[in-house]
């Protein structure tokens, strides 16, 4: 067995055990069918409308013929039972819950052109017409995803992946890849090119996100797992009033962030376990000058009781952040040791990330409750310094930051590392009761403005009062 492998099984083990005495903890099984009683008690079996569980047979049509049966009967449930569902894009009608039974795994088409046609879809903070991604919905209200079965959108290093451009994902010299359809993407952005001419899709390397309701409201997400997205994981655009909930996300891929809400409102995360190789959670609100056109902000998202075993950070606010973030509350993260996954881990705790000139501002983020044995870079870290962007002047405005009883007991780099530009300080940061027990620097602050530490430690030495 080779390492990757070992690697991987040991994570997926792990990721099994980290979950269960959370969801002893918190309720999970009576959790799953919370959601249910949003949607009338009438079934849609796919095997009604065709589908086969054999894992080969293209059951697309049939998903589909279900999905508008639900929506045409006034909602319910879309059962995918027990079996292997090979599948292209599913596109959720109002009413209607996909639900995903224990058993069952949807395993998503690794041909290009079972996304087709192109869909609106924001691509890293920009719009585009692209490929579909796997479960889609635009403009619909009170759909979901449920059930716990498994949702397999195939990637690897011979399928998606390499589109990423990179030899660590399966590219080589001469194959396609996403660099120049991104800077076209980029340059439509810059110049304000209307979003209906911005048409890439067939023939172009863009890889679709796993799931994603667009300009949605009462969404729901529960109990299902995801693995090896082609990227973005679950990615709501526009959308407000969305619950994830008991979800398990495993992908070691190329940009496999866990959960990305993006531009929404109302967004709860809980009760999550992720294994990732990008960040777990980033809040987003659109990219530069496409960020800032379309203007809607990111608000009022909670997280609670998640479990990070390896990703970037475990909540990110960036880097695409132009239309602002506000009103983040996050409590009771865990991010667990176990020496036989070696690498694994997270790289920080919380993370606000932009450019020098993004614009857009991040107010009234508080994490709280954290419990970090695991080896982490710079826990809480703002930074200025992320790469990418394409021109623009506007600094982003940081403030009102902070943080409450965490305990990180593993390694990092730096405890506290915030890099802000002096004619943009970050300001009001609370640091309250946070025990770093293994950092090899001591904190960096540069460009910070109204700073106040209360029973804050670094390898055992008290960091107090104002600076």
């Amino acid at each position: 067995m080779t390492d990757p492998v070992r690697r991987q099984l040991l994570r997926l083990g792990t990721l099994a055990a980290a979950a269960a005495p959370l969801a002893r903890a918190t309720g999970t099984a009576a959790a799953a069918g919370r959601g249910h009683s949003r949607f009338p008690d009438a079934w849609f079996p796919v095997t009604d409308h065709g589908a086969v569980g054999d894992g080969t047979t293209d059951c697309t049509a049939a998903v589909r013929s279900a999905v508008r049966a639900c929506h045409e009967a006034g909602g319910g449930h879309v059962l995918i039972p027990p079996g292997r569902w090979a599948t292209g894009a599913i596109h959720l009608l109002s009413g209607v819950d996909l639900h995903v039974a224990e058993g069952a795994t949807l395993l998503f088409s690794t041909d290009p052109a079972a996304y087709l046609p192109v869909v609106r879809t924001r691509w890293q903070g920009i719009e585009v017409y692209n490929y579909s991604p796997m479960i889609y919905a635009y403009g619909q209200h009170g759909i979901a995803v449920t059930g716990r079965g498994v949702l397999d959108a195939q990637g690897d290093n011979a399928h998606w992946w390499p589109w990423k451009g990179s030899g660590q994902y399966g590219w080589e010299p001469g194959m396609p890849d996403e660099r120049a359809d991104w800077a076209t993407l980029e340059q439509w952005g810059t110049q304000g090119v209307p979003v209906t001419e911005r048409v890439l899709g067939e023939g172009h390397y863009l890889r679709p996100s796993f799931i994603q309701p667009y300009a949605c409201t009462d969404v729901l997400i529960e109990g299902v797992t995801l693995r090896n997205s082609a990227f973005w994981n679950i990615h709501p655009v526009l959308s407000r009033d969305i619950s994830v909930r008991d979800v398990r996300i495993e992908c070691e891929g190329p940009n496999s962030d866990g959960c990305d809400p993006d531009s929404c409102e109302n967004v709860t995360i809980e009760r999550v376990t992720f294994a990732t190789h990008d960040d777990c959670i980033a809040i987003k609100s659109g990219r530069d000058e496409d960020g800032r056109r379309v203007g809607v902000p990111s608000r009022r998202i909670r997280i609670q009781d998640c479990v990070y075993l390896s990703g970037g950070a475990a909540v990110a606010i960036g880097s695409e952040m132009s239309g602002g973030v506000s009103d983040v509350i996050a409590r009771r993260l865990r991010l667990p040791f176990d020496p036989d996954l070696g690498e694994a881990s997270v790289a920080s705790v919380l993370v606000v990330k932009s450019t020098p000139t993004r614009g857009g501002y991040v107010r009234d983020v508080r994490v709280t409750d954290v419990d970090a044995q695991a080896w982490t870079y710079v826990p809480f870290e703002v930074t200025f310094q992320y790469a990418g962007g394409t021109g623009g002047t506007l600094p982003a405005e940081v403030s009102r930051l902070s943080a409450a009883r965490w305990s990180l007991g593993g390694h990092c780099e730096y405890p506290v590392r915030v890099r802000a530009r002096p004619e943009a300080p970050v300001s009001d940061v609370r640091l309250d009761r946070l025990a770093f027990g293994d950092a090899a620097q001591d904190m960096l602050l540069q460009s910070v403005t109204d700073l106040s530490l209360h029973r804050v430690t670094v390898n055992g030495r008290l960091q107090e009062g104002p600076v």
